[in-house]
């Protein structure tokens, strides 16, 4: 994994006088972040503010971490900060989108952690750790903060407070020429381990074309990863689409 990071513009504000500024445009963007009555309400999933030209809201692939930071200055403020992974350096714009409308029969607070997706297939590489923040207002009504990913969620119940998540094993960075192994089936004969590429190494969605194999549907998923199979079980191409 690569020790590159994309933030969003809120993250890399340390000054506790713009908070002022963040908690402003969080209700410009997102007033479902800091609601005062169980009226309030987020936008329904997939929504969000539109990124460059050319590219759409997504959530990220896997989040790995969620903290609530709270500050009592001025009156107070609590801040979630969420860390997660996208497959490629071409995602952009990570931001947290409130999907609670006002208080939730359990106290969370769900949010999707999304960013713009590129537009098309991406080659193999490491994955990349994206962040974001998002202010809420002191005297919310929320237990619990409950971050989603595309293909998984961390719950943090104790506010303030951290919860983590194991990331995934692989990457498949450097899958190209290695041997699949399917989830429940043998080892490939006469493979290290060192040259195996095991399926439940990759708890993400796959899509597996085999020699004989037809592709009903060639629909893009930027979250997702195609494996091309030789007869031999190798892996010949690869890409996240």
């Amino acid at each position: 994994m690569t020790r590159k990071k994309l933030f969003t513009l809120a993250s890399l504000v340390a000054a506790g006088a713009m908070l002022g500024g963040l908690a402003a445009q969080a209700q410009q963007q997102a007033p479902q972040a800091a609601p005062s009555t169980p009226k309030d309400a987020g936008p329904p999933p997939g929504g969000g503010a539109p990124g460059p030209e050319g590219t759409r809201p997504f959530p990220v692939m896997f989040v790995t971490s969620v903290e609530l930071i709270r500050s009592t200055r001025d009156g107070g403020m609590d801040i979630v900060r969420a860390r997660g992974l996208v497959s490629s350096n071409a995602w952009g714009e990570p931001h947290l989108l409130p999907i609670t409308r006002g208080e939730g029969i359990d106290g969370m607070l769900d949010l999707i952690f999304q960013a713009s997706a590129p537009t098309d297939m991406a080659p193999l590489g490491p994955f990349m750790q994206v962040e974001a923040i998002l202010p809420i207002a002191h005297g919310h009504p929320y237990k619990g903060i409950r971050v989603r990913s595309g293909y998984n969620a961390v719950s943090l119940k104790t506010l303030p407070g951290v919860a983590e998540a194991a990331p995934p094993k692989e990457d498949c960075a450097k899958c190209l020429g290695k041997y699949f192994q399917a989830k429940g089936a043998a080892a490939p004969a006469g493979q290290a381990a060192g040259n195996v590429v095991k399926e439940e190494d990759l708890p993400y969605p796959l899509r597996i074309i085999r020699p004989t194999d037809g592709i009903p549907s060639y629909e893009y998923e930027p979250n997702r990863l195609t494996l091309v199979i030789s007869e031999a079980g190798q892996i010949v191409d690869a890409a996240w689409d």
